[in-house]
């Protein structure tokens, strides 16, 4: 049987040469970095190093890149620290934001500890920038807008730089879950002046377990786990050193390759969106994942000609066929609840159908785009 792995935006292939330096490291390398013998020096100066080339990459300092196990933890402890020690008494995000920010942001509302505003969005699910600046406008209460850059579903591009602008000029943190853009598109902090960013290494061919916060520099965020003096006293606890040098291996590498690799998993997408259109004409692309300019180029969400009571047989017809796709985000895919993203965007009709999000790598290929569209095909045709 085949294995075709389109499951890419849920979590990817960790490359072999990441593999490698992190086998090294636990082997070799397993001093506390805060030891202060050798065996720790030599923990804490990789740990050092990692923190200064993602750093250099970002076009940030050093001592704004903050370890932590992942996208979700970063999230929650920006939102739930700029409450906490900024003083920000109003939240602006969208409906279709990451579980990992829209639930934190709802829990702190539940609490009584901000108000919390949606941005209006169009129909392909882009946030209204006037709305925007109405919501900002609207009292003088310290706000913080959270908008993620690359939708995990329907990966819609957020225009960063005018997000950003409008925040500076309203007086506004802003917070962007990046987690599906770090890795695959270039980041400069000093021209887009965001405030709060989150990665998470296994969007990028790197390990689980494994992401950083960007914090800049005097935002006065203070710490988030108590216990020791490690990640600047952000977060206590000892660093998980392995990982941290399979991150720095795989931000280099997704970063060294990006024009490379964006360019052939860019011509995937696109060869898939023609040979979907071609074969399966009444199959339509949800939000504006069809596209190669508006979208990112990782990922497609389909909404398929089939019947709701045939759609049920869908997910588990492809696994059968060895293909690896998902119906929503990961993080909520074993939940009957249906897609929150498309709950937003789509008609009655067309949420009766089934979607799927076919998402992309470097280890893709074009026949294997044809293996599955020639499955799609046939279940929808039977």
């Amino acid at each position: 049987m085949k294995h075709v792995y389109l499951d890419n935006a849920a979590t990817t292939r960790v490359r072999d040469e990441v593999i490698s330096k992190m086998q090294e490291a636990l082997a070799n390398h397993y001093g506390n970095p805060s030891s202060t013998h050798s065996f720790g020096r030599t923990a804490k100066t990789a740990i050092e190093s990692a923190r200064k080339t993602i750093a250099k990459y970002l076009n940030a300092h050093p001592s704004e890149i903050i370890f932590t196990s992942g996208g979700t933890e970063a999230d929650n402890m920006i939102l739930r620290g700029a409450v906490r020690d900024l003083g920000v008494e109003t939240i602006i995000t969208s409906k279709i934001e990451h579980h990992a920010v829209l639930h934190t942001v709802e829990e702190m509302e539940e609490s009584g500890l901000i108000h919390l505003a949606y941005v209006n969005l169009d129909e392909a699910g882009n946030p209204d920038l006037e709305h925007l600046k109405q919501l900002l406008q609207k009292d003088s209460t310290k706000k913080l807008v959270s908008l993620m850059h690359v939708n995990n579903e329907i990966g819609n591009l957020l225009d960063i730089s005018s997000v950003s602008k409008v925040c500076k000029e309203h007086g506004a943190l802003f917070h962007s879950d990046s987690v599906q853009s770090i890795g695959h598109y270039p980041w400069d902090v000093k021209e887009v002046p965001v405030d709060f960013l989150a990665a998470a290494a296994h969007k990028f061919h790197g390990p689980k377990g494994i992401g950083f916060a960007f914090i800049r520099r005097n935002s006065g965020l203070k710490c988030m786990i108590s216990g020791g003096s490690q990640e600047r006293g952000f977060r206590a606890g000892t660093e998980s050193f392995h990982n941290i040098v399979g991150l720095e291996e795989a931000f280099v590498l997704a970063y060294d390759n990006l024009e490379k690799e964006q360019g052939y998993v860019k011509d995937l997408k696109g060869y898939f969106v023609e040979k979907l259109k071609k074969e399966i004409p009444e199959a339509k692309f949800n939000g504006l994942s069809g596209s190669l300019d508006k979208s990112t180029y990782t990922l497609a969400n389909v909404c398929l000609p089939v019947t709701p009571e045939k759609g049920l047989m869908l997910l588990f017809h492809l696994d059968i066929k060895g293909i690896a796709c998902s119906k929503g985000s990961a993080c909520q895919s074993g939940s009957d609840a249906g897609s929150h993203v498309l709950n937003e965007i789509l008609g009655d009709k067309d949420l009766k159908k089934p979607s799927l999000r076919f998402s992309f790598s470097k280890y893709n290929t074009k026949e294997e785009i044809d293996y599955t569209i020639e499955v799609l095909k046939e279940f929808a045709c039977q």
